[in-house]
């Protein structure tokens, strides 16, 4: 593999290395769940596989809700037999990341952006990606009193969740090929690009310190409560409008020791989004029964109808849509050219695949050797 060139500047990897990605707003940490439930309970007398355990991590967001749905209803747990699945939840993928490289998780869904970072900050030795998750759910929604077409973006102030992150990254590039100019580092220019937590968004709509956003759901949703007009959504500048936003990631020393393990969990990823996808009303009331679980609180109607119908939960990793996300950092100035060979292995999931009567998916080239 070709050797992985550094972040431009040490803000730029502070600020890249310290993302909270996709739903996340809040801080660092993680949370251990309550996984002695009778879902994922190990039943008596079960075949261990090589490990006694399997520590996976995932945000208590809409777009993980392949491990939300996956451990709530104890579909992982029933894949791994005596392995006993030990879930954690995270605030922000860094810290995810850093859990991983630790071993205090082996498997984890997080996003495109903490993923490349992971991978070239390690010279590819950290992780694989091992498999798809989550597609779409971001949109860029605007106040329509002051916004009315894409052209009057123009001037406006509009919220993306942090610098460099992979909202931030796609409304950089969607701007430089508007035509217009903006420094990605202040975010001033033609555009006030304000980096603004996902938490405090809809808050600062209200307040009208921001004109609009750039960004993932529920957020987006909740933005739409509150009377903003949904003006892009991002799919639709994708091929297929089909774009990466959760990933499965892996440790290779846990790829390398627990194939079997790792195996099973995808096995479990596989068949949880094929029930998410032939059963939607109740994938969504079993994710949200989740969510309330680990935040205390459940997504209004309102906002998890129309954030659940953006999303779509697909096993393709969609491995082409990574590297151009990649090749936007770069072009935005936030990141060095990068190569990415070796970031899948996409193996254990083709075999579960076939074995399942499923198509295979490929690795755009950037598959391990």
């Amino acid at each position: 593999m070709s050797a992985v060139r550094p972040l431009k500047t040490l803000r730029t990897l502070a600020v890249i290395t310290a993302l909270p990605l996709l739903l996340t707003a809040c801080g660092y940490g993680s949370k251990s769940t309550d996984d002695d439930s009778k879902q994922n309970a190990v039943a008596a007398g079960a075949k261990k596989l090589s490990a006694d355990e399997v520590k996976i991590g995932y945000f208590p967001n809409l777009t993980h809700a392949t491990a939300l749905v996956g451990v709530q209803e104890g579909l992982f747990q029933k894949e791994l037999g005596g392995t006993e699945i030990k879930p954690s939840t995270f605030n922000a993928g860094p810290s995810e990341i850093e859990a991983l490289n630790a071993g205090s998780i082996d498997i984890g869904w997080i996003g495109p952006s903490p993923a490349i970072n992971g991978y070239t900050k390690s010279n590819g030795k950290s992780l694989r990606i091992i498999g798809g998750s989550a597609s779409g759910g971001v949109k860029l929604v605007v106040n329509p009193k002051k916004i009315k077409s894409l052209d009057d973006v123009k001037g406006k102030k509009i919220a993306t969740p942090q610098l460099g992150n992979t909202q931030d990254v796609a409304f950089l590039n969607w701007i430089a090929e508007k035509g217009w100019k903006v420094d990605p580092q202040s975010g001033k220019g033609d555009v006030s690009v304000v980096r603004t937590d996902n938490k405090i968004t809809p808050d600062a709509y209200k307040s009208g310190s921001i004109d609009g956003a750039w960004v993932p759901e529920p957020t987006a949703s909740k933005l739409v409560a509150e009377g903003g007009k949904v003006l892009l959504d991002e799919s639709s500048l994708w091929p297929d409008k089909k774009f990466v936003i959760t990933n499965i990631i892996v440790s290779q020393k846990f790829l390398k020791e627990h194939p079997d393990v790792v195996e099973a969990v995808l096995r479990g990823s596989v068949k949880t989004n094929q029930w998410i996808n032939a059963n939607p009303a109740k994938a969504k009331a079993s994710a949200n029964t989740a969510l309330q679980q680990l935040s205390g609180k459940a997504l209004p109607a309102e906002v998890i109808d129309p954030a659940w119908k953006s999303i779509q939960f697909t096993d393709d990793p969609l491995a082409s849509t990574l590297n151009t996300e990649a090749e936007h950092a770069v072009k935005a100035g936030l990141l060095d050219k990068t190569d990415l060979t070796g970031i899948y292995d996409l193996a254990p999931l083709n075999k579960v695949l076939k074995a399942e009567g499923k198509a295979t998916v490929g690795d755009a080239g950037l598959g391990a050797q």
